[in-house]
């Protein structure tokens, strides 16, 4: 059976961050994910990951105004030293609550195309720089691709351009993290990527396409998905993470898909 962790930040929103931990314990859940747990002190985490019995697999390094329009954070040339900052605040975090990976966010590109490959060269930098410094923590570093409908400019927009990514940098802690949202909005085959890639991927995160709702809502084939990811050896945990039509609660019935 796969293993589902719920991501707090999309998950249960008709709660307040502290109480949707219990809200996903409730409902079964064993593990959950934070994009960006810094609202809370990593102290007051760990209490309630210890309290409600939760393993807490994922969360993001800050990736500053990149959720509100901006370029964000781990590309951009004149934040380094912001980048920097914001690496060892997650270091701090990371100490504390153990995760299984830590996410971090390529950004986008607004300038002219000339400034791309300096972006994704800043990138690359920042992103082997996040991995010696979680792997001698035995934690997995991960990044993502996202769907440039959605975040236009943003510098990685492919599978392909993760394994070419992830090549160049060439160590064993970093992995990919597949979104099967992203990738489906970009007219990937997520199947096949799956099957031909699962171990390069350390975390899977999920939801429907249109719309980023519940499984069900959109147009992808969950049952056929999960059952692949079960197939492919991929062995990591799959993240919700999309939003709810409804109460978080009304939404899950996708935990009963059948993953034979």
């Amino acid at each position: 059976m796969l293993q589902f962790s719920a991501n707090l930040s999309m998950l249960f929103t008709e709660l307040d961050l502290v109480d949707r931990f219990k809200a996903a314990k409730e409902n079964g859940f064993t593990a959950v994910e934070i994009q960006f747990p810094y609202s809370l002190p990593a102290e007051q985490i760990k209490q309630l990951l210890e309290q409600y019995q939760l393993k807490l697999v994922l969360f993001n390094v800050d990736a500053d105004d990149l959720l509100q329009g901006g370029e964000g954070l781990a590309a951009v040339p004149e934040k380094q030293q912001q980048f920097e900052q914001a690496l060892e605040q997650c270091k701090t975090y990371a100490e504390i609550l153990k995760p299984n990976a830590i996410n971090i966010l390529p950004g986008r590109c607004f300038n002219n195309p000339e400034r791309q490959a300096l972006y994704l060269e800043t990138f690359i930098k920042n992103l082997s720089l996040a991995t010696e410094t979680f792997s001698p923590l035995a934690i997995k570093t991960v990044f993502e691709a996202i769907n440039i409908q959605d975040m236009p400019g943003f510098i990685v927009s492919s599978g392909q351009q993760m394994l070419d990514i992830a090549k160049q940098i060439n160590h064993p802690m970093l992995y990919l993290q597949y979104d099967i949202y992203h990738m489906h909005k970009m007219k990937e085959d997520i199947i096949s990527f799956i099957n031909q890639h699962s171990n390069k991927i350390g975390h899977i995160q999920f939801a429907d396409n249109p719309g980023r709702g519940q499984p069900g809502t959109g147009n992808i084939n969950f049952t056929q998905l999960f059952s692949c990811i079960q197939q492919s050896g991929y062995t990591g945990w799959v993240g919700a993470e999309y939003r709810p039509e409804g109460t978080t609660e009304q939404s899950l019935s996708w935990l009963s898909i059948d993953q034979s």
